[in-house]
């Protein structure tokens, strides 16, 4: 499988944003730059399998990737729920 120029830059685009989001993560500095971080993680979680299935031609993972996304979602409001110190 021979990529185009295109699908190179948008590979390398994601993988430099990952790297970013994870220096984020890492570096913090509160909770909720790290909440942050990860929701934009798992949108680039969910655009690369997007990538992954405009690349292989198998819509199988835009169906894993709407799952993938809608969890995310779920996980990342339960967690900015859980640092904002509201349980209601």
């Amino acid at each position: 499988m021979s990529l185009t120029t295109l699908e190179t830059i948008a590979l390398a685009m994601l993988g430099l944003a990952v790297l970013l989001s994870l220096l984020r993560l890492l570096l913090g500095p509160a909770a909720p730059d790290r909440v942050v971080a990860a929701d934009t993680l798992a949108v680039i979680t969910t655009s690369g399998l997007a990538l992954i299935a405009a690349l292989l031609g198998s819509p199988l993972y835009l169906d894993v990737a709407l799952i993938y996304g809608t969890l995310a979602f779920v996980g990342i409001v339960a967690i900015a729920r859980a640092i904002e110190g509201n349980g209601s």
